[in-house]
C-alpha cells in the first residue's frame, strides 16, 4: 500500500507518538508511507523509521491555505491509496482536499473526546474547526476513534456509525519495560529519599490535565502521609506554569512537590515513579501516559476520562473527574494495595498493556482496516 499520514506537527505528544509508531510499523511491513508534518517536524520524528518525512511549515492560522495547497502537492505527486488523517486540522484538509483526489480514500483519526473549548484562547477557532470535522466527516471512507469513548463523542457529533470504528492506542512494550534502577539518577536529581514514596503527574500543563485537581487531592493527601513526595513532569506556558505552582504554595506543597518540566526520557521518568496519577476533567480518549507507565509496572489512579477506566482494568484505581477528595482517596487506596501486594501488583500492570494494548496490536488493526479500504471494502 501506499499511505500517506498527516498531523499538525511531531513535537512530543500522545497522539504524534502514535502517529509516528504506525507510519514506522506499516514501513516495516513493506508499505510505502509518507508521513507529513502541517505545521512542524520535532524529536519524534527520529521514530519514524523507514518512512519518508515532509515537513509544510504552518506558522500561522493564514498559513492553512498554503498547507492545503503544499498537502495537495503531496497527493498529486505521491498518488497514496489512503490518506490517514490524525486530528482536527489534517482531517480538514483532507476533506476538503477529498473531491479533487477521488481516487485516495481518506481516513479521518480522532484522538479526543468532550474538548471544553472556551478554556483556551483559541477556543473560537478550535470550536469551528472541531464544527468543520464532524460537517466534513461524511467525506472520509472510515473514521478511526483510539478510544470507545472518542467513538460514542463522534457518533454524537454526526458522524456515520457505519464507518466510524475503534482501533486503541499502541504502547511500545520493548521501550516501557520496569527497570527501577534506570530511575535511581531522576529520584537522586528530584531529592527523592529511598524509604520517600513518589507520586507523578505526567502531563503537559494544559487545562484539560486539571493540575489544580492533583494538587488539592495531593495537599490532601501529604497530610496523612508524610513519607509521600510529589513530581509534575510536562512543560506548557509561562504563565500557567507560574499560576500553578503559586497554587501549590498557597495549599503547603512547596517541600512536597517538584515541578520537573517536560522531559523525553519517559522510561527513566515512570521508573522513578512509585505511582502514577492522571486528574484530566475532559478531552482523553485514550490516555496513554496510563499505558505506558504501566507497561513499566506502575500502578495507576485516574479520573473516568476517556477509556482510562478500560486500560487500568482491575489493577489501577478509577475515581470522578473534578473530585479532589475522590482522587486523593484513590490514592491512598492505591497506596495502601502497593504496600500489601508490592511486586504481584506492578507484574499485573504490565501484563495487562502487553496482552490488549501492545503496539502491533494497533498496528495489525490499522494495516488490516487500511488494506480492506484499498481492495475496494473495509477489513
Amino acid at each position: 500500500m501506499r499511505v500517506l499520514l498527516s498531523i499538525p506537527s511531531l513535537l512530543p505528544g500522545g497522539a504524534e507518538r502514535q502517529f509516528a509508531e504506525l507510519a514506522a510499523g506499516l514501513a516495516e511491513r513493506g508499505h510505502e508511507v509518507l508521513a507529513v508534518a502541517l505545521e512542524r517536524g520535532g524529536p519524534l520524528q527520529d521514530s519514524l523509521g523507514a518512512a519518508r518525512l515532509a515537513v509544510l511549515g504552518k506558522t500561522s492560522r493564514l498559513g492553512n491555505v498554503r498547507v492545503a495547497t503544499g498537502l495537495a502537492g503531496l497527493l498529486r505527486s505521491f498518488r497514496p491509496q489512503v490518506h490517514y488523517a490524525f486530528l482536527s486540522l489534517p482531517c480538514v484538509l483532507g476533506a476538503l482536499l477529498k473531491p479533487f483526489f477521488p481516487a485516495t480514500r481518506l481516513v479521518m483519526g480522532l484522538r479526543a473526546t468532550d474538548v471544553d473549548h472556551s478554556a483556551y484562547a483559541y477556543g473560537r477557532a478550535s470550536r469551528v474547526m472541531h464544527a468543520l470535522e464532524a460537517l466534513l466527516s461524511s467525506r472520509a471512507e472510515l473514521i478511526i476513534a483510539n478510544s470507545e469513548a472518542g467513538q460514542r463523542d463522534a457518533l454524537a457529533r454526526g458522524f456515520r456509525p457505519d464507518r466510524t470504528v475503534v482501533v486503541p492506542n499502541g504502547i511500545d512494550t520493548g521501550r516501557c519495560q520496569p527497570d527501577r534502577e534506570l530511575g535511581l539518577g531522576l529520584r537522586a536529581a528530584w531529592g527523592i529519599a529511598p524509604s520517600e514514596v513518589l507520586i507523578g503527574l505526567v502531563a503537559r500543563l494544559d487545562p484539560m490535565k486539571d493540575h489544580p485537581n492533583f494538587l488539592r487531592a495531593a495537599s490532601q493527601l501529604a497530610a496523612s502521609h508524610p513519607e509521600v513526595r510529589f513530581v509534575c513532569v510536562g512543560g506548557g506556558p509561562e504563565g500557567y506554569a507560574t499560576d500553578l505552582r503559586a497554587h501549590a504554595d498557597a495549599l503547603g506543597l512547596a517541600d512536597r512537590l517538584t515541578w520537573a518540566g517536560g522531559r523525553t526520557d519517559m522510561p527513566a521518568v515512570y521508573n522513578a515513579l512509585d505511582l502514577l496519577c492522571l486528574a484530566s476533567a475532559y478531552g482523553e480518549g485514550f490516555p496513554n501516559v496510563l499505558g505506558e507507565a504501566m507497561s513499566c509496572g506502575v500502578p495507576c489512579c485516574a479520573t473516568d476520562a476517556g477509556d482510562a477506566g478500560l486500560i487500568l482494568g482491575q489493577a489501577g484505581v478509577l475515581v470522578p473527574k473534578g473530585d479532589a477528595e475522590a482522587l486523593a482517596a484513590g490514592l491512598a487506596e492505591l497506596l495502601d494495595r502497593l504496600e500489601r501486594e508490592g511486586e504481584p501488583l506492578r507484574q499485573a500492570c504490565r501484563e495487562r498493556i502487553v496482552a490488549n494494548f501492545g503496539v502491533g496490536r494497533m498496528v495489525d488493526k490499522t494495516e488490516a482496516l487500511l488494506a480492506g479500504l484499498c481492495a475496494g471494502g473495509r477489513a
